[in-house]
């Protein structure tokens, strides 16, 4: 006799498995089908991002240390750490928080999640955009908004759409998503910039959350500025260890809540905390003190890091600008830039390909092999074109290692260091140009 049927909550009908991952899904399926015509497939990774770099050597010693400490900590983190936080948001970003400000999460991802849960409002969200955001915003049932930004403003955030925008919306609280430097178009805003969109912010009781996970990675880092320092009452910012630190599997994120947070918000995102994880395992908590941190040594691991990432990504989207049909934007912080084949549309119609997530199929199959995310993953409109490359599918150790060694001093050089460091990532761009040249035929 069939059982019958175990019953699933209908708020996961609409969620998907997210587009890094079931990329690997997509892949397996292609192997199989090349396998069937003889062809030794190996694919060309630009879909999936995670810095490729040893951890910091102070944050791994620091484990191994506390790896004893196993008793459950604060919900909120480690009094400890979150002083830590506190005092490095202050000294490297000008955000002046309290650590009772601070709440230390499983990861940033967690963090959003929670924040979406806890605040009222709708939310909007400027697209291209990270992909985790619209389907975190869905399955709580939250009203969210797409913000379609243009090419012509540098798929950057123009002042008087937005405000045009939010005018637009139900009058009541809103929440503004502002991920800087971008996932995944790679821009950063300037100080200038970014109090013109506080500006509007202000004027229509709009909160901002501001993502700034890639902070440290940011290629000209003096020309980043935090939003906490801009709009210190309406900002929540998100930072952790897993792109600059190269320590992504740690799981280990920070928020820090608007200046002046009552005690009713604080307790909210405690209770919350305690009944979803209970803690962050204490052992990473206590080593991760170290990664908050003034010591000499983490700069020159920042230093080598970004412009690791700025040659990688430069050198890249710049070769992809020299394929006709194909504009893609120059990243200024971590590792990701947004390839549009918006001129390509009707070349791609010609072949069958209507929407972006078919481009994406298109650029696996064979015999391009080709990884990337596209459409739906980073809320792309309908019609439009485009993909995230993701710039990191090289041995990080390797070349930070030859960085160490042999610094590249001028353009010429960057792009020798990519071909000696990064094969694998010219040979992609190379097929990326063979599917544009193969629209032709």
């Amino acid at each position: 006799m069939l059982k019958k049927p175990i019953d699933i909550q209908s708020t996961l009908n609409n969620l998907h498995m997210p587009e890094n991952l079931a990329i690997g899904l997509m892949v397996a399926e292609q192997k199989i089908k090349c396998q069937q015509i003889g062809c030794d497939f190996e694919y060309f990774g630009f879909a999936f991002g995670e810095s490729p770099f040893p951890v910091m050597t102070r944050l791994e010693q620091e484990l191994r240390k506390h790896t004893l400490d196993s008793n459950y900590a604060s919900a909120l983190g480690i009094e400890p750490l979150r002083s830590a936080v506190a005092s490095f948001y202050n000294r490297v970003f000008q955000v002046k928080r309290r650590p009772e400000q601070i709440v230390v999460g499983l990861g940033t991802k967690m963090l959003v999640y929670m924040l979406l849960q806890i605040l009222e409002g709708d939310v909007v969200i400027p697209t291209p955009a990270w992909i985790g955001y619209a389907p975190q915003a869905g399955m709580l049932g939250r009203a969210w908004h797409p913000l379609p930004l243009r090419k012509e403003d540098g798929y950057m955030i123009d002042p008087k759409a937005l405000e045009h925008y939010l005018v637009s919306l139900p009058p009541c609280q809103h929440l503004l998503i502002i991920n800087n430097p971008n996932n995944p178009t790679g821009v950063l805003y300037t100080k200038s910039e970014l109090e013109e969109i506080v500006s509007v912010c202000r004027r229509n009781n709009t909160l901002i959350l501001a993502d700034e996970i890639y902070a440290l990675t940011s290629y000209q880092y003096p020309d980043f500025v935090s939003l906490g320092q801009i709009y210190p009452e309406g900002t929540f910012v998100t930072g952790g260890l897993s792109k600059d630190r190269s320590a992504g599997g740690y799981r280990l994120g920070v928020l820090l809540m608007p200046e002046d947070s009552d005690v009713a918000l604080v307790d909210a995102f405690e209770k919350l905390a305690a009944t979803i994880y209970s803690s962050i395992p204490t052992p990473i908590q206590w080593a991760a003190i170290a990664a908050y941190e003034d010591h000499p040594s983490d700069y020159f691991y920042y230093d080598r890091v970004r412009n690791i990432h700025r040659i990688m990504g430069t050198t890249l989207s710049g070769m992809c600008n020299r394929i006709n049909g194909l504009n893609a934007t120059i990243p200024q912080g971590g590792f990701y830039y947004y390839l549009d084949f918006q001129e390509l549309q009707a070349k791609l119609s010609s072949k069958g390909i209507e929407t972006s997530n078919q481009l994406g199929k298109a650029l696996l199959a064979h015999p391009y092999h080709i990884a990337t995310v596209t459409g739906d993953a980073i809320m792309l409109p309908p019609g439009s074109f485009g993909a995230r490359i993701a710039f990191v599918d090289y041995d990080g150790k390797a070349a930070y290692e030859h960085y160490e060694r042999h610094t590249p001093k001028n353009e010429q050089e960057d792009i020798q260091f990519v071909r000696d460091m990064a094969p694998n990532m010219i040979e992609g761009v190379e097929a990326i140009k063979q599917f544009v040249m193969d629209l032709d035929s």
